[in-house]
C-alpha cells in the first residue's frame, strides 16, 4: 500500500478524517498555493483561492474516486477554484477574462511579495497575455515541472492537445519577450 492509499483511507474514515486531512493540508498546501498564485496572481487572491480549494477537497472526499491520484485530483479542483475566482472578477468588472488577466500582471511592479527581477516581470507579463489554457499547460510545465501525463489528468486534456499548447505558449512567449528587450 502506499502513503497515498493510506492516507485516502485515512480521509474517508470518520476516526482519522481530521488528523489525516491536517496532514494533507502540510503536504500539498505550498504546492497548490504556487499553482494557484501563478494563475490568480495576487498573493491576497491565492489565499483566499487556496482557502476555496481545501475546503472543496474537504467537502468532497467522499466523492474522491481514485481513477487518478490525489494530487492530480486537487490541482483540479485549485486550477477549476482559480478559473472560476478570475471569471467572477472579470465579471463583476464587466470585462474579457484576457484583459483582467493582463490587469492582474500589470499589478505585479507594485505587489510586495512579487520578488522578480525585470525579465521574470516580462515573463509573468508575457503569460498573461496567452489564452487561459495555454498560460495552465504552460506554467504547469515549465515551473511545477509536470510531465504531460499528469497536466493531462488534471486538465482532463489529451497529451498531444498538451505538448501543442505548450508549444504555441512558447512561441507567444518568446515573440513577447523579443518584442519588450528590443
Amino acid at each position: 500500500m502506499t502513503d497515498e492509499t493510506v492516507l485516502i483511507e485515512q480521509l474517508k474514515s470518520v476516526v482519522t478524517k481530521e488528523k489525516a486531512y491536517r496532514v494533507l493540508i502540510k503536504l500539498y498546501k505550498e504546492r497548490l498555493y504556487w499553482h494557484i498564485r501563478k494563475i490568480v496572481i495576487s498573493h491576497e487572491h491565492a489565499d483566499d483561492v487556496l482557502q476555496n480549494t481545501f475546503i472543496k477537497v474537504y467537502r468532497n472526499l467522499d466523492k474522491f474516486n481514485q481513477k487518478s491520484k490525489l494530487f492530480s485530483w486537487m490541482y483540479r479542483i485549485a486550477t477549476n477554484e482559480s478559473i472560476t475566482f478570475l471569471n467572477k472578477r472579470a465579471k463583476e468588472r464587466n470585462i474579457d477574462i484576457s484583459e483582467m488577466q493582463e490587469q492582474l500582471a500589470s499589478t505585479l511592479e507594485s505587489d510586495v511579495y512579487f520578488s522578480g527581477d525585470e525579465i521574470q516581470l516580462i515573463l509573468q507579463k508575457a503569460i498573461a497575455t496567452l489564452p487561459q489554457k495555454q498560460q495552465l499547460v504552460f506554467n504547469m510545465k515549465y515551473f511545477e515541472e509536470l510531465k504531460y501525463n499528469e497536466i493531462s489528468e488534471i486538465l482532463e486534456t489529451s497529451v498531444g492537445a498538451l505538448k501543442a499548447s505548450y508549444f504555441h505558449a512558447v512561441k507567444k512567449i518568446e515573440n513577447y519577450i523579443k518584442n519588450k528587450t528590443n
